[in-house]
């Protein structure tokens, strides 16, 4: 009787401990995750360097801004200016036409010994810089800009004409003027006239009375 209890005993603690067991092993696992991971972007790759000029002719006097683009960020620019002569057009060559609209011949032009001074520029954090240039001279100059870290090089041209010249005065030019100021004059004697006459016969009308 005592080994029955004792069997009987034994029995139920390992249906209990078996319980917990089973409920677990009967739960459903995770399958696991047949995606993968997002791949990542290719590495940025950046543009090629560039420089351009807000206008390709201009007249001595006049100021163009200087752009460059895809240089490393925030790096100091070198620009160097090289100057030379203007070349002449051939026969039955257009004149050189401005970003407006405009036609400017292109005459020759002699070459000046004094070269323009080389200067600096900073870019911003996208590699992008914009500087204000007045040329000192005449003639076809040529920009190179170079990034002193990314060593990143590009340069531009920018032909420099001669100071516009005013138009010269004529004949025809002077009549138009001397026309109206002719007739200026003669209108202000008539008045002259009139206020006179009026005077007099004022004054004579106040001592009859």
């Amino acid at each position: 009787m005592r080994l029955s209890r004792i069997i009987m005993a034994l029995t139920v603690g390992l249906a209990v401990v078996a319980v917990p067991t089973a409920a677990g092993a009967a739960q459903p696992q995770p399958t696991p995750s047949t995606t993968t991971d997002p791949t990542q972007p290719p590495p940025y790759t950046p543009q090629p360097p560039a420089l351009v000029v807000s206008q390709p002719t201009i007249f001595l006097g006049e100021t163009v801004v200087l752009t460059g683009t895809g240089f490393g960020p925030t790096e100091t620019v070198d620009i160097a200016v090289t100057v030379a002569p203007l070349a002449a057009p051939a026969a039955g060559q257009a004149p050189a036409r401005r970003s407006d609209g405009s036609t400017v011949a292109m005459a020759p032009v002699a070459f000046q010994a004094s070269a323009p001074v080389n200067f600096t520029a900073f870019t911003n954090a996208q590699g992008r810089f914009s500087k204000n240039y007045k040329p000192s001279v005449t003639g076809l100059l040529t920009f190179t800009a170079t990034g002193r870290e990314s060593g990143r090089v590009a340069s531009t041209e920018l032909r420099v004409l001669p100071k516009r010249q005013p138009l010269p005065v004529t004949g025809d030019s002077l009549g138009t003027p001397m026309k109206l100021g002719g007739g200026l004059v003669a209108a202000g004697a008539v008045m002259l006239l009139l206020t006179l006459a009026w005077r007099r016969r004022q004054r004579f009308g106040g001592t009859a009375n």
